[in-house]
């Protein structure tokens, strides 16, 4: 099973007797630099940017860096283009819209052809589909990756990690898939997404991939529809400490979401009512 970079550097033991700190880097199939390396963290300047372009990005996805900067001047912050750009980044924030196709290395990211385009969703497990959103902190922040049915919005596995590696995306997409599987799997174009780590479980499962067109968030439209109420009912309320709290907070918002919350698009029934009722 694979782990977080973060779970494997737990593991090593800085005085162990017989193995040198680079010997157990190797075992764990590890950088040695990642194990010394240690993250420079964010000004609180640029944490209070981060959470001015998170609520903005939620309301206009569509915004790329010239609006995002232009927005922040009209609230009288002084921010040029290049650090919204780099604080977009960080957070892992694309603007909505087409992009041009760029050059990709075939043998490294596997991408596969939109296959949602007409189809009509008429049954749980049909059709599931992943992303990752930024979750804000008081000091900080964290990446939450989850998996949701199309059908009945139906949360089936989230997790939060520190870092945007492929790891916890595939811990979150084996949690899922331990219980039912898809008949599609639907991404966007993201590195965790079309790296072979990430594509063995579904493929070995039998799963038709599909993939977004690049830059077109709204073709993955139910996982975007979750971020948005999960941070307007949760996140934007909490100002969570740490990341032990958000874990915390939202393990508990998601089971409400998925067995209290009804929704007007599901006759107003909840994601469990409608994902496990009977045929």
């Amino acid at each position: 099973m694979s782990c977080s970079l973060e779970l494997r550097r737990s593991w090593i033991q800085p005085k162990h007797l017989r193995l040198s700190i680079r010997r157990q880097c190797g075992l764990l199939g590890m950088a040695t630099a990642s194990y010394y390396y240690q993250e420079e963290p964010e000004s609180a300047e640029n944490l209070f940017y981060q959470r001015l372009l998170d609520e903005e990005y939620t309301r206009h996805p569509f915004y790329g860096v010239r609006k995002m900067t232009f927005w922040l001047r009209l609230q009288r912050y002084a921010v040029g283009p290049k650090r919204v750009r780099r604080l977009l980044r960080a957070m892992g924030l694309m603007a909505v819209y087409p992009k041009p196709r760029l050059s990709l290395n075939p043998l490294l990211h596997k991408r596969f052809p939109y296959l949602l385009k007409g189809l009509a969703i008429v049954r749980p497990n049909q059709v599931w589909s992943t992303d990752i959103t930024y979750i804000r902190l008081r000091g900080g922040f964290v990446y939450l990756a989850a998996v949701i049915d199309w059908y009945s919005r139906y949360v089936l596995a989230w997790e939060l990690s520190i870092s945007l590696e492929a790891d916890f995306c595939v811990a979150v997409l084996e949690r899922a898939l331990a219980a039912q599987r898809p008949e599609i799997f639907n991404t966007d174009q993201g590195v965790q997404f079309t790296s072979a780590q990430f594509q063995a479980p579904l493929l070995a499962a039998q799963v038709r991939l599909s993939m977004d067109g690049r830059g077109r968030a709204f073709d993955n439209i139910f996982v975007e529809r979750l971020w948005r109420t999960v941070k307007y009912e949760e996140v934007y309320l909490k100002d969570y400490r740490d990341v032990q709290e958000a874990r915390q907070s939202l393990g508990k918002y998601f089971p409400f979401y998925n067995e209290q919350r009804i929704h007007q698009a599901l006759d107003y029934r909840t994601p469990q009512n409608v994902h496990f009722a009977t045929p």
